[in-house]
């Protein structure tokens, strides 16, 4: 139920995650979904990748800094208040998010949000009851490689 995020240290400054994004296209790695953050002189591109081990010995063989981190996709309607439900389940079983991005594409017509939690297996043993975890092979089976 956890998923697979590699996530990439890149300077700030034009070209670094062109560089890392372009690596993979050349590689035909299709990336699912990304998120980046930034402060002053660093980033970090957060990536959801169907094949993450290819991904990650390519990008490490290029001497990107790469960190693999577990992850969990929870799935919300594309309706107003999706998102706080969700939240008020996490809040009322104290799990603590350290981070979120969405991931709108595919199942069915509803999103998912990924979720970083300190301690995901945790998390998911808290609300698996209320909450829709979405399987790896679920959340990459509408996209196409």
């Amino acid at each position: 139920m956890k998923l697979k995020q590699i996530s990439l240290f890149v300077e700030n400054k034009p070209g670094t995650v062109n560089a890392a994004l372009k690596l993979l296209a050349d590689n035909g790695i299709n990336i699912s979904t990304l998120s980046l953050s930034d402060s002053k002189f660093f980033g970090v591109l957060r990536l959801l990748i169907r094949d993450w081990e290819k991904a990650r010995d390519l990008l490490e063989s290029h001497q990107f800094a790469v960190k693999i981190t577990d992850v969990v996709a929870i799935e919300v309607d594309h309706a107003a208040g999706s998102l706080s439900r969700v939240l008020e389940v996490l809040d009322r079983n104290q799990v603590n998010i350290e981070y979120l991005y969405a991931f709108a594409a595919g199942l069915h017509g509803k999103a998912a949000i990924i979720f970083r939690f300190e301690d995901p297996d945790d998390a998911i043993a808290k609300i698996k009851s209320e909450l829709k975890i979405v399987e790896p092979l679920d959340l990459f089976r509408e996209i196409p490689d």
